[in-house]
């Protein structure tokens, strides 16, 4: 297990695993294309990096981030605390290097590092290649046919009308 202070992993190969802390957010500076949905928004990377609960794992290989990995740890009243993988992203140029099981391994560390009792993600059902990997990694699929909904909000109105 790493020690949540280390700042990488032993390379292995060109590509180093860094788990950022606060003081890293320039390492976002150079991010390969595809690692992200959107264009980072300096104000929301400072304050992903301000909340002590958000978690992010990068793959770098020279000087720039090709994969990434974030997650926040949360609690219950009646549950120790938990993690959710966000976002497991590289760059499609650089999957199938074992690059994202890399990521996802340095995550599960630090969540065992934070106390967390489980760490859990979704996938879409028809995404075989990374239901392949999560499993690979012995994650274990839900059972009873776990489904998932989101609740598009909009612009800030006022609370919903329901």
């Amino acid at each position: 297990m790493h020690d949540a202070g280390d700042a990488s992993e032993p390379r292995t190969d060109s590509v180093a695993i860094r788990l950022l802390g606060p003081g890293d957010a320039h390492v976002l500076d150079r991010v390969a294309l595809d690692v992200f949905d959107e264009a980072l928004v300096p104000e929301l990377v400072h304050e992903f990096f301000a909340d002590p609960r958000h978690h992010i794992a990068v793959a770098i290989e020279s000087d720039t981030v090709i994969g990434v990995v974030s997650s926040f740890h949360y609690v219950h009243p009646d549950k120790k605390p938990q993690m959710w993988i966000n976002e497991v992203m590289v760059a499609p140029d650089r999957r199938r290097r074992g690059i994202a099981s890399r990521l996802i391994r340095r995550m599960v560390d630090h969540a065992h590092d934070l106390g967390c009792t489980d760490v859990w993600l979704l996938t879409e059902r028809d995404n075989i290649p990374a239901r392949s990997l999560y499993e690979s990694l012995e994650g274990e699929e839900f059972a009873g046919g776990v489904v998932g909904f989101s609740f598009k909000l909009g612009a800030p109105k006022g609370p919903p009308a329901w």
